[in-house]
């Protein structure tokens, strides 16, 4: 699972994630769409988002670099 599986999955919009991540819905979007690298993003975004989602950094990339 990517990103957007993940939020879809918590049933989570990208509005709600990006408040609880204290990030913007275009960053969320961006992430999902593939117009910013998952694999790029910072460590501390990578932590928070993944302790909202409930799982660990690495599923936020779709398994890479597995």
């Amino acid at each position: 699972m990517g990103l957007k599986e993940l939020r879809k999955a918590t049933g989570l919009t990208q509005v709600q994630l990006a408040k609880r991540a204290g990030m913007s819905q275009t960053e969320i979007s961006a992430y999902e769409t593939g117009r910013r690298d998952v694999g790029n993003m910072t460590l501390t975004t990578a932590l928070r988002l993944s302790r909202i989602l409930n799982c660990h950094p690495s599923d936020l990339t779709d398994g890479y670099p597995d």
